[in-house]
């Protein structure tokens, strides 16, 4: 499909990055980081001028990277196991040389999806050129080169723990003593020691025994959704994917079930009380464009349209990507109705609603979102260029 750049008159602006004909090939995806870089979004964070390059940029040489992928279906409903290995490349290529930590994380909640217990880093049918290419194959490819790990977050999703600050070193799950009552939310999150004996928290940073202290600015979040349909919430995207974040099994059982909030704008409030994204890659390879759909989809089910989206903004490219990848596919493909996917319907319990509801909870907490079409500017390129 053939995408359109478009260029905001507002002055902070959402800026969204596109590149169309791609597979999530290691060139593409580098090409497209200097195009980014071109277009004054940096990856690298360095002294070292270049395209990529600034000061300013994203991904420091030290930095503890948790990529956060889709794990809970297999075939096309989980994130492209190509473009998760293109970042991967991308990061160990730091100009400065990569001596940081990269970890390929994800929590499918130990109930449904593909196998009904959870996420999978080891599907025999992956969303990739090769379909046996699992993400735990591409974990075992960069061993030599890099620290590099997976962690599942499912195995740790019914322990509730105390934070490293605390005392306590366990691998689990920090829950909130309080309820968001705006949209209803237990907030919770992951603290784990990773293969490499780096102790984190999801929301506090890399913890220090010696020091007794936290690094915030250590960790980051790349987070890397794969668009599609979803038969409860419309659609899955940005927002949506923060639902592996957190333990649906522990607050449901405190009654405040987080994944019930998603339709009142629990993820935003989950994204503004524990990490906000670094940089969010969408995977709009193959998607899932039937609504009323997914989140599980076939390769049968898929569409190519070989698209991959990014943005520091994840409610702005929610917001784009619905209207101008799901809703033409849905118009083209299908003779259904696309007002579960449009986000401009403010209707009740809809997308258009949730997303909005989302966007308001990260503003007020003081994050630069939209969901305003007039305040997002998108710049398109193509691998043919």
């Amino acid at each position: 499909m053939l995408l359109k750049t478009s260029i905001s008159k507002h002055h902070n602006s959402s800026k969204i990055f596109a590149l169309e004909g791609t597979y999530g090939t290691y060139e593409d995806f580098k090409k497209f980081i200097n195009f980014m870089g071109k277009n004054n979004l940096k990856f690298y964070k360095t002294l070292v001028k270049g395209d990529a390059f600034s000061v300013n940029g994203l991904i420091s040489s030290d930095d503890v990277i948790i990529l956060k992928v889709n794990s809970q279906w297999d075939e096309r409903g989980g994130t492209n196991t190509d473009l998760v290995k293109s970042i991967i490349n991308s990061i160990i290529e730091h100009p400065n040389g990569f001596t940081g930590e990269i970890i390929i994380a994800d929590n499918g909640q130990a109930q449904y999806g593909s196998t009904r217990r959870g996420g999978s880093f080891d599907y025999e049918n992956n969303n990739s050129i090769d379909k046996t290419q699992s993400i735990n194959k591409i974990v075992n490819t960069f061993k030599n080169k890099t620290k590099i790990s997976s962690y599942l977050w499912d195995k740790i999703t019914e322990n509730n723990v105390g934070e490293y600050s605390d005392g306590n070193d366990e691998d689990g799950y920090v829950l909130s003593t309080k309820i968001v009552s705006s949209t209803n939310v237990l907030v919770s999150y992951p603290k784990f020691t990773s293969e490499y004996d780096t102790k984190i928290s999801f929301k506090l940073g890399v913890w220090d025994s010696e020091k007794k202290e936290y690094d915030y600015e250590k960790i980051k979040i790349i987070n890397i959704p794969v668009l599609k349909c979803h038969f409860i919430f419309g659609v899955t995207g940005a927002i949506k994917h923060y639902m592996g974040i957190p333990s649906d099994k522990l607050t449901a059982k405190l009654g405040y079930r987080t994944h019930m909030t998603v339709g009142k704008g629990g993820m935003g409030t989950l994204m503004a009380n524990t990490r906000f994204p670094t940089l969010n890659i969408l995977d709009a390879i193959h998607v899932n464009g039937k609504p009323g759909t997914g989140p599980n989809t076939t390769y049968s089910q898929a569409i190519k349209t070989g698209i991959v989206a990014t943005s520091t903004d994840p409610v702005a490219l929610d917001y784009w990507a619905s209207k101008k990848i799901l809703c033409e596919i849905a118009k083209q493909k299908y003779s259904v109705d696309i007002s579960p996917i449009n986000p401009d319907n403010n209707q009740i319990g809809s997308f258009g609603n949730w997303l909005k509801l989302s966007a308001i909870e990260l503003q007020n907490a003081g994050f630069n979102v939209t969901f305003n079409e007039e305040e997002i500017e998108v710049i398109v390129t193509s691998i043919n260029h």
